[in-house]
């Protein structure tokens, strides 16, 4: 067995004295694993880095097997992501919400997206606005996706201010209010691309996602969301 393909480096971690076990985000064949003989030598290790992009060969006998990369570097951002804790933290969070997909199942529109977003990770308020979408992305890939773009009780479009936490649909500001203590807020930006979020936005998009991401993936599987994102969230909170 054996394919070519491109990848985003999610993780890595040792194995044996010399090799790496790689965890990629590739653009064909979805998050996949394989062994990196030497990874850990002087010539490859500074390129094996979570974030960066490599050109990966896969080998293994049968397909169910882990199997063997042959790398080479791409797109070197590490050290980029490395320099500040919004990268830091970025990174890790995305690692965590591609777990949450099946292993080697293909997801090239999260795969071009994620490259994206690790290039802009140097702003607080932009990477909470791009991780926020992705988390939305994630679960619609999930099949678990909100319908954010009619008020459920009206059919219109027209300031839509709420989402019902039973059915994941958004509800407009005339016909929620009376229920607002019941609903969840919709920040505008989620809705109208003109729009850019201020910190309280954010910190209400990400209680919209995870309260989905808890009840339909969170909780049935019995995982906690990952650490990076409460530490983002608190550098969100710090802005004001």
């Amino acid at each position: 067995m054996q394919w070519s393909d491109e990848g985003i480096i999610l993780a890595t971690r040792r194995h044996g004295e010399t090799s790496l076990i790689l965890e990629l985000m590739t653009r064909g064949h979805g998050r996949h694993l394989g062994l990196v003989h030497g990874g850990r030598s002087r010539k490859q290790q500074p390129f094996l880095q979570a974030g960066n992009t490599v050109t990966v060969v896969w080998r293994a006998r049968l397909d169910e097997h882990l199997g063997t990369f042959v790398t080479e570097p791409v797109t070197e951002r590490a050290s980029a992501l490395m320099a500040g804790s919004t990268g830091i933290y970025g990174i890790q969070m995305l690692g965590t919400l591609l777990r949450l997909l099946p292993e080697r199942d293909p997801h090239p529109a999260l795969y071009e997206t994620l490259g994206a977003i690790l290039d802009a990770l140097d702003s607080p308020i932009a990477a909470g606005e791009l991780l926020v979408r992705y988390e939305l992305a994630i679960l619609n890939e999930l099949g678990f996706g909100l319908d954010l773009g009619t008020c459920a009780a009206t059919g219109t479009n027209d300031d839509l201010a709420y989402v019902s936490p039973k059915t994941g649909r958004a509800v407009s500001r005339s016909a929620g209010s009376p229920y607002h203590g019941r609903l969840l807020a919709l920040p505008a930006f989620l809705t109208t691309r003109s729009v850019s979020p201020n910190a309280e936005d954010l910190r209400d998009a990400f209680a919209l996602t995870g309260y989905f991401l808890a009840r339909h993936v969170h909780e049935p599987r019995g995982i906690e969301p990952s650490p990076a994102r409460e530490r983002l969230l608190a550098i969100i909170g710090a802005l004001g």
